[in-house]
């Protein structure tokens, strides 16, 4: 099953990384947050990603082009064109990865049917290059398949900006820093899709949220995965040190495979 992951977007709020980059390519522990997404599916059997470019597109597509000879050891014959990549193993061997141009102005609607040739009329999986989870993927897709809907999107509880207090006759009994919040789910970018929910898409102009998921909400066809664990998009330069801090501690909770 392929895994289609919207890359082309302008990250205008993480402005102090995104002028030189796209958001996907923003670090997180040394590897951009596209490899974090990739590993979490890649760890649930889903190894065929399509990229829909944008934005800076040329770097991903350079990152992708250069993965062997930035993770192996090589051998390379000057004055040739003659490059020898060593035996060795890595986490990624396997992965297919296709980078497709959707245009620098494209909407996240129009940027996903842009990928239709790629997705092969088939049930795909899709999320946005610029968030992580601890999501349950494989569990996801069967819940999909069980409800027998066009898509289904995964519902997250957000983490709150603030601390949380608990308070007991005017004495703090519990403290926790930006808690997730325990009311309210948003949509949290993980879907599953029919191939013909593409054909709801009418072009570069539409978007994800405010067309395709609106038009299957209102014909009762999209259903919702409730997923209560770790998720945290990288939307601000706050948000990004916050998933730095993380995995310099060690305490990942998106960090799925060994």
């Amino acid at each position: 099953m392929k895994v289609a992951i919207l890359c082309g977007g302008f990250g205008t709020r993480l402005r102090e990384e995104t002028e030189f980059k796209p958001k996907p390519m923003v670090e997180i522990g040394g590897r951009p947050i596209l490899w974090h997404i990739m590993k979490g599916y890649a760890n649930c059997g889903f190894q065929e990603f399509v990229l829909a470019l944008g934005y800076k597109g040329d770097a991903i597509r350079d990152y992708f082009l250069h993965y062997e000879v930035r993770n192996r050891d090589f051998t390379v014959t000057l004055g040739s064109r003659d490059v020898q990549v060593h035996a060795g193993t890595h986490g990624e061997d396997g992965w297919r990865v296709t980078l497709a141009d959707t245009g620098p102005e494209t909407l996240t609607g129009g940027r996903i049917k842009r990928l239709r040739p790629y997705l092969e009329g088939e049930t795909f999986m899709a999320t946005y290059g610029d968030g992580v989870a601890d999501i349950d993927l494989k569990a996801l897709l069967a819940y999909h398949r069980s409800k027998g809907k066009l898509a289904t999107v995964t519902a997250v509880r957000p983490s709150s900006r603030f601390g949380e207090l608990g308070i007991v006759d005017g004495i703090v009994s519990v403290f926790q820093e930006k808690p997730q919040v325990q009311q309210g789910w948003i949509n949290g970018g993980f879907f599953v899709f029919e191939p013909q929910a593409l054909d709801m898409i009418d072009g570069d102009s539409d978007t994800l949220e405010q067309g395709l998921l609106m038009k299957l909400a209102d014909q009762g066809q999209l259903a919702v995965y409730q997923h209560g664990g770790f998720w945290q998009c990288m939307d601000t330069y706050r948000e990004m040190e916050l998933l730095n801090d993380m995995w310099r501690r060690g305490q990942a909770p998106w960090r799925c495979w060994q």
